[in-house]
């Protein structure tokens, strides 16, 4: 019988190693995968856990499995390939899956587990490092409401807001529409802070009544003083944002033109070398396309 204090968790990147950290403090029991077997023991010798061969071992006598990895074809090998959850679950296990992979993965990954007796949980975050290392991300879920019922415990370890946004694919789709918007103000931004300081204004007056008034967002937050000083240390990386507003395009059944023209910037970006950076780097992009430097 699985014990509800025991979970499976899959992949220990930048944001899962944090996340699993979240559990562990909360008192949870953990069983790690991670694709770099070293990574995953290193971590679990500073936190304390168990190392999993298989995904399918991490599923043994877990309640949930946790999957943080990059994209949709990874979590349908993480959990219905060869040695995947599905492999060693018993029935009625509640997978919950983190990665952003958008609600055509999600569902027809819940499909493939459904066929296996297991059930998914689409659970997408936001709020980058800062919050993963604090267990204050945002959590968007899709799924029955008895399998998001038993997922809670563990996602309000890892998040201070969980939003059941409705059924299987929905938190996918709330995940990728918000990070499109945040895109867009990114590029937004950008594009301001380079025609002020191409007509000579002053940026930290910008920058002041901005944040006081109507022209203030999360992005100006968190944003400006990355993008003044050409600072990319990765937070959310390029490659990911572009991924993720790509999957919101893909999703969409009519135009998102701003997320459309952010997508190019943040490709462009890619491929000028910063896709491992944080997607702020998409201002080497946009000065490019403007033709002036910050």
């Amino acid at each position: 019988m699985a014990d509800e204090r025991r979970i499976g968790f899959i992949g220990l990147g930048l944001m899962g190693a944090l996340m699993a950290a979240s559990l562990r403090r909360a008192g949870f029991e953990l069983t790690v995968w991670n694709r770099t077997t070293e990574k995953a023991e290193r971590w679990a010798a500073e936190h304390g856990a168990r190392v999993a061969k298989t995904p399918a071992q991490v599923a043994d006598g877990a309640e949930l499995v946790i999957s943080m990895v990059v994209d949709g074809p990874q979590v349908e090998a993480v959990l219905l390939g060869a040695d995947g959850v599905a492999d060693g679950a018993s029935a009625g296990l509640v997978c919950v899956d983190c990665t952003t992979i958008g609600p055509r993965w999600a569902r027809e990954i819940g499909a493939g587990l459904a066929e296996r007796g297991l059930r998914l949980v689409d659970a997408p975050v936001t709020g980058s490092t800062p919050a993963a290392r604090d267990g204050t991300l945002t959590i968007m879920t899709g799924g029955e409401p008895e399998d998001v019922a038993r997922a809670q415990p563990a996602l309000a370890a890892m998040g201070s807001k969980v939003v059941h946004a409705g059924a299987l694919g929905q938190g996918q789709l709330v995940k990728v529409i918000n990070n499109a918007v945040a895109a867009a103000n990114a590029v937004t931004l950008a594009e301001a802070l380079l025609t002020g300081a191409a007509a000579g204004a002053d940026l930290d007056a910008l920058l002041a009544v901005m944040s006081a008034g109507s022209g203030s967002s999360r992005m100006l937050e968190l944003k400006a003083a990355p993008m003044r000083a050409h600072d990319y240390t990765p937070l959310f990386r390029t490659a990911h944002m572009a991924k993720d507003v790509a999957l919101c395009l893909e999703s969409s059944p009519s135009e998102f033109r701003a997320a459309a023209l952010a997508l190019e910037d943040l490709r462009d970006a890619e491929r000028e070398g910063f896709a491992d950076a944080d997607f702020v780097a998409l201002i080497e992009a946009v000065q490019e396309r403007m033709g002036q430097r910050l």
